[in-house]
């Protein structure tokens, strides 16, 4: 399917639900692909409408045609006295965008909106994203056979 880096850029997010003891929110964004998370910084008294405007990149090493590609971005409230609030989940299937890639090198998706789901399965605000794959450079004339590596020169 595609090996490269999938860059995702989190923009911000609006009408988020929660509130905390004190009345606002602290929200901060788990991007996760497969095994690999990244942390965003926490919006600090942003409250419902917070803007991060960070980019996290994620290594892609997928063969497998059929593979479905999904990233997941869980919502949480930073709380100081007891453990972070869940907000809301939003999951962008990203298989598309890494097949255009790997075909034409790189693919950028612009800036969107997608639907926050809560725990209860209810919409409640958005997420804006942007997300980009480059493929990874492949020497072509290089052919690695049984862990050796064979160089072709042409004359």
């Amino acid at each position: 399917m595609g090996k490269g880096v999938l860059e995702v850029h989190l923009v911000d997010a609006r009408g988020l639900s929660g509130s905390d003891f004190l009345g606002k929110i602290d929200p901060y964004v788990i991007v996760q692909y497969r095994s690999q998370e990244r942390k965003s910084s926490v919006a600090r008294d942003q409250g419902r409408n917070p803007c991060w405007n960070e980019v996290f990149k994620f290594q892609i090493n997928s063969s497998a045609a059929s593979a479905q590609h999904k990233l997941i971005l869980r919502i949480m409230d930073h709380d100081h006295f007891s453990s972070d609030d869940f907000l809301g989940e939003a999951t962008i299937d990203v298989t598309d965008i890494i097949s255009l890639g790997a075909e034409h090198g790189s693919y950028h998706m612009n800036a969107a909106k997608h639907t926050v789901v809560l725990a209860d399965s209810t919409y409640h605000g958005e997420i804006k994203v942007g997300i980009t794959f480059t493929a990874a450079q492949v020497e072509e004339d290089d052919e690695e056979i049984g862990g050796w590596r064979h160089r072709s020169f042409n004359e």
